[in-house]
């Protein structure tokens, strides 16, 4: 059961001096600038999710410090799940009176983007009440915690967990009272000065309530002497470094900025009754009936509040963008528009390339639902062979579950996905998938297939192999657990036992993409990096647990490996591009 609180979060911060000067900037109404024309002068850097304040954590209560893990037999399903995450989604509501509600409707659209906390900020009479809690929308919110957010206002956020589990004190959206008023922030995205950036903090009197990243973002607006508001976000952002995507709102003012780069999504809606709405992807427009108007573009600022409407505001002269491939191969809703293309038209080219670079003799297509199934449309369609649901999901397994005390082989991949043996029985069976990450689920799932009867069983992946981690909002395991930057194809297959592997080929990809190529980012396909990490770590998956609460200030750094002092970066990261054989 979900675990929740309603407050109102102070921000322990009182220092003296910023860290850097801050040049001038000006504000435009949007109808008269279009922000790309203008050329920035610093880059920016994406955040994580940060947390509302709470004295209450779920975690403790389920799982008290001076008592062991749970046993055994309760055994966490995401164990088998080998899948690279989106870290969160973002959601902004301004003018509106239903607006807790629409933003409670539009996290249920974007509960794909993290399904372990999630949290609504209000602003009613000049006052802003918060509710988060640990779990999916529907388990965190009801009609008496949605009736306790009225107001015109609002911003949400829905969290996957990247340090160690979930816990209440680091769900989003963060609330914080400094010496002006009080701020929320809802954050998708990175940062990888973060760590930099706290120190300094700190040196200079800052108290830290969480581990969050976000949190940075607000301590950096309470010490900005830049006015009015959104000039101190502004302040705040030119000293970010990495990628980021986040909505803000004040007593009377909703805020969204975007990094230079834009790695991360956020798309700007309206409403019939001229309610502007905000959002990580299209699906959350689609499903409170507001028009898609534009994305928000990379180094943008966008203020509405009732005296001027929306304007833009132009941060810095930014670099070539350097949006995530992965939003269009697995993150996003096959129903959203990311980045200017349709997710369902980019998944169906992927299947139709592999169908025509990487053909076989087969009889029938599967894929592995969900993320693989309109690649495997694709490449049905352009293959001539039938499509059939040779696997069917549960979508009914919970994180946990309790596993018989007799040892059940792939127990987990069982519990999520269960063969059909009247499709696969003697034939001869393309499988399709996204991304193979650490090859143990899909070495499972060929087992799987092949148990019911399959003849051959060829693999077939909508994505380069990934050789790389990435560092601008994605949870990524470490390199050396990455199959791809350990195996050669050959060496892959042999590991997961199908008959044949092919990945989608690395130049058609970017020949797909024609003119926007080069505005993607690929990081996790090549190791060549737009923003070079400062703070080289990556996580360990399954290494730490935090509960928010206990531990020392290093404890933070427990689920990460980090780099040697001085490492060079590139150095280190360039032989993986060797290694991608792309």
């Amino acid at each position: 059961m979900a675990a929740s609180t309603t407050n109102l979060s102070p921000l322990s911060s009182h220092l003296s001096k910023p860290i850097t000067n801050k040049p001038p900037f000006y504000l435009f109404p949007q109808t008269l600038l279009n922000p790309l024309s203008f050329r920035l002068k610093s880059l920016f850097r994406t955040h994580k999710p940060h947390c509302t304040v709470s004295s209450k954590n779920p975690i403790v209560d389920f799982f008290p410090a001076n008592k062991p893990d749970p046993e055994p037999s309760f055994i966490p399903s995401f164990i088998d799940d080998d899948k690279l995450r989106e870290e969160c989604g973002v959601v902004g509501i301004f003018g509106d009176p239903e607006a807790s509600r629409l933003c409670y409707l539009a996290l249920h659209a974007l509960q794909h983007r993290g399904q372990e906390g999630a949290g609504i900020v209000a602003v009613n009479n000049n006052v802003l009440q918060s509710v988060t809690g640990v779990g999916l929308v529907s388990d965190v919110f009801n009609e008496t915690k949605l009736s306790q957010l009225p107001g015109e206002m609002a911003i949400g956020h829905v969290r996957y967990s990247t340090a160690g589990s979930s816990m209440l004190k680091n769900v989003q959206p963060f609330v914080a009272g400094y010496r002006f008023g009080s701020v929320g922030v809802a954050h998708n995205g990175n940062l990888v000065n973060y760590r930099t950036l706290r120190a300094m903090l700190e040196d200079n009197g800052s108290i830290f309530n969480t581990s969050s990243d976000t949190e940075v973002v607000l301590h950096l607006i309470a010490i900005s002497k830049a006015r009015p508001f959104f000039l101190r976000i502004v302040d705040a952002c030119e000293k970010l470094e990495g990628a980021y995507s986040m909505v803000f709102v004040t007593e009377d003012k909703l805020v969204a900025v975007r990094d230079p780069y834009g790695f991360r999504p956020l798309v700007m809606g309206r409403r019939t009754n001229g309610a502007v709405v905000f959002a990580s992807e299209t699906c959350a427009l689609d499903l409170i009936e507001a028009t898609y108007e534009r994305e928000v573009n990379p180094g943008e600022v966008l203020v509405v509040d009732k005296k001027d409407g929306v304007q833009s505001l132009c941060l810095l002269p930014h670099p070539e963008p350097k949006q995530c491939i992965f939003e269009h191969i697995y993150f996003a809703l096959p129903n959203s528009v990311v980045f200017g293309r349709s997710v369902y038209e980019s998944r169906h080219v992927f299947g139709e390339i592999l169908a025509t670079e990487a053909p076989v003799d087969c009889d029938v297509v599967i894929a592995v639902p969900d993320s693989g199934v309109v690649a495997a449309l694709g490449y049905a369609a352009k293959a001539g062979v039938p499509f059939q649901q040779g696997l069917i999901r549960s979508h009914y397994v919970g994180r946990t579950f309790i596993e018989p005390s007799q040892k059940i082989r792939d127990f987990g991949v069982k519990l999520k996905l269960s063969p059909v043996r009247g499709v696969l029985d003697g034939k001869r069976v393309v499988v399709v998938d996204d991304s193979i990450v650490r090859g143990t689920t899909s070495s499972k799932i060929v087992r799987l297939i092949k148990e019911a009867g399959a003849k051959e069983v060829h693999m077939r992946i909508a994505s380069p192999p990934i050789i790389g981690s990435c560092y601008y909002g994605v949870d990524t395991p470490s390199a050396e657990e990455l199959i791809s930057n350990r195996m050669s194809v050959e060496e892959i297959r042999e590991f997961i036992g199908c008959d044949s592997l092919a990945f989608l080929p690395f130049d058609s990809l970017q020949k797909m993409l024609a003119s926007d190529s080069q505005k993607f980012c690929y990081a996790c396909f090549s190791g060549k990096y737009p923003v070079m990490p400062k703070e080289v770590k990556v996580k360990k998956v399954g290494d730490f647990l935090d509960d928010g609460l206990n531990g020392p200030m290093d404890s933070i750094d427990g689920g990460w490996v980090r780099g040697p002092k001085n490492i060079d970066v590139e150095k280190e990261i360039d032989p993986l591009y060797q290694q991608s054989k792309i």
